[in-house]
């Protein structure tokens, strides 16, 4: 069998095995990309809510805290409160922040809510599980490493590397060196 029968054999099975991966970082980097407009793992949501009565002259104590958490249907682990004037009670819990106004029982919550897919797939590319997944992502690098190398060599004449392809090439590694240049050098 010839190199080149080779070459295609390889470029093809790395290319089906590489596939699953090569979804969830073109779906991860397209978000993670634009972090400047949006949290692609996290959304705040911005409940309003009513309590039926001003509770301005109530204590305000742990009880009053579990009550008001038990009332909002809000199980999430207490982490602390403050009151940053006498008509205000802030109530910190995991994701969620409560802010409540005791002389009109009107309650601002501002809930982050993990997105759907898009939380997991940002794990994985950004690399937070390490470990493991660390040497699995390197591994994956080699592979499109060598899917590109061995993707130069399956056409052959004016259509491959020795024609157009030696063109498109050219201008792969031309354009990431432009930005680098425009972004470090000037």
């Amino acid at each position: 069998m010839n190199w080149r029968k080779w070459n295609n054999l390889i470029h093809r099975d790395l290319g089906y095995l590489c596939f699953g991966l090569t979804i969830v970082y073109v779906i991860s980097g397209v978000a993670v990309n634009h972090l400047d407009r949006w949290n692609p793992s996290y959304r705040v949501e911005h409940l309003r809510s009513q309590l039926e009565v001003p509770l301005l002259a109530t204590a305000i104590d742990q009880q009053f805290i579990a009550a008001l958490l038990a009332r909002l249907g809000e199980s999430r682990r207490y982490l602390n409160s403050f009151r940053p004037d006498p008509q205000t009670l802030q109530v910190f819990v995991e994701g969620n922040t409560i802010s409540v106004n005791l002389a009109t029982g009107e309650v601002l919550q501002e809930k982050v809510v993990p997105r759907p897919l898009l939380r997991q797939v940002n794990f994985l590319h950004l690399n937070h599980p390490k470990k493991m997944w660390s040497w699995f992502a390197d591994l994956y690098a080699l592979c499109l490493g060598i899917l590109a190398t061995t993707g130069l060599f399956v056409l052959r004449g004016k259509k491959g590397i020795t024609g157009r392809g030696a063109w498109l090439t050219a201008l792969g590694i031309l354009l990431p060196l432009f930005f680098i240049w425009l972004y470090y050098v000037n």
